[in-house]
């Protein structure tokens, strides 16, 4: 019979445990060089702190990663969800600079509905190449993530795009509960997804796509449903980030807004321990990687890390704690650590 697993084994066997103690190891470096880093104050009736300004940082690459886990889990891809993004911007500034009343709060909600839908269209077209047309998710998507751009310079005539909306600026600058709105809207779509997908059954329907698409296509599976629809919701995500990111500066570059963010996002899913390879998901573990970037971002300037080697450290950074989620990796550090003493003692004799 197989030995039974203690409680210290599962802990060190859960997928968070190495995400969670990176997290810890960033928070007590930067508590090492600035002992107050985790001060947070109450003023003007919201919390100020640098805890307060990961959270509120980490909301768009949370949401662009919450989007990107589902469709990782369906053995996918999406690289155009920081064009995506830009273009969200592009449209909901355009769109309130075009009204009647641009400081209206109907005005701010007719822009950023506007946006979002134009962005559920837009990960419904990637859908659409990758469960229809066959595309690989890489090309696919690929192929908006340099479109995008253009669109967006194409909705701002090339010009940086400014806005004054205070109800439009409160999606990155408002306060609820005495917590950021932008974090707390992230939380919200978390729980929300969380809900869908392990309370019902969509979340098996993802992940049998993700492990076995043509079995599960045989099982009655409709896959190229499940893949159109978490694209779909992809665009969604990206579209609400580019929307926060936009609100937090008032303004939209479209050259330069969600730059990169995918990477981040990617970065995010793996560090929370979903599998590029598809199949099963952690929702927990991508919200979990989503603070440790926006940590490991606040963290690079804290202590003091020039800023033209900031992305190669982000990158060990990150390598690091890839190599410390790695089974086989931990493994050939536990059969060298035990081959040692053996090698030692022979050396004696």
């Amino acid at each position: 019979m197989p030995e039974p697993v203690s409680h210290l084994q599962r802990v060190l066997r859960h997928p968070l445990l190495w995400p969670v103690l990176a997290l810890l190891v960033l928070l007590a470096v930067n508590v090492a060089v600035k002992p107050s880093f985790l001060g947070v104050r109450m003023q003007d009736g919201h919390l100020y702190g640098n805890v307060v300004d990961i959270a509120r940082n980490s909301a768009p690459v949370m949401l662009v990663a919450l989007g990107m886990t589902l469709v990782i889990a369906t053995r996918g891809i999406d690289l155009s969800v920081g064009a995506i993004a830009a273009i969200a911007a592009a449209v909901a500034c355009t769109r309130i600079i075009g009204a009647g009343d641009e400081s209206a709060l109907s005005t701010a909600v007719m822009a950023t509905t506007y946006a979002v839908v134009v962005c559920i269209v837009l990960g419904a077209w990637n859908g659409l190449l990758v469960s229809v047309l066959g595309i690989q998710p890489i090309i696919a998507t690929l192929i908006l993530m340099v479109a995008g751009r253009g669109i967006s310079m194409a909705v701002t005539d090339g010009q940086i795009t400014t806005v004054n909306n205070p109800f439009f600026s409160d999606l990155a600058s408002g306060y609820v509960l005495t917590l950021p709105l932008a974090f707390l809207l992230a939380v919200a779509m978390v729980l929300l997804t969380a809900l869908l997908t392990r309370r019902t059954a969509l979340g098996m329907l993802i992940e049998a796509v993700g492990i076995n698409p043509e079995a599960s296509r045989l099982a009655g599976v409709r896959s190229r449903t499940i893949i159109w629809t978490v694209y779909a919701f992809s665009g969604l995500c990206a579209g609400i980030a580019g929307l926060v990111i936009a609100a937090n500066t008032n303004s939209v570059n479209a050259n330069s807004l969600g730059l990169w963010i995918e990477l981040d996002a990617i970065l995010a899913v793996v560090i929370g321990g979903t599998s590029l390879m598809g199949g099963r998901f952690s929702l927990a573990g991508t919200f979990v990687g989503a603070l440790f970037i926006a940590t490991l971002a606040r963290t690079i300037p804290n202590i003091g890390i020039p800023s033209e080697v900031n992305y190669l450290f982000k990158a060990v950074v990150v390598i690091a704690v890839c190599l410390l989620q790695s089974p086989k990796a931990r493994g050939l550090l536990r059969v060298r650590r035990q081959s040692s003493p053996t090698l030692a003692n022979g050396a004696t004799s």
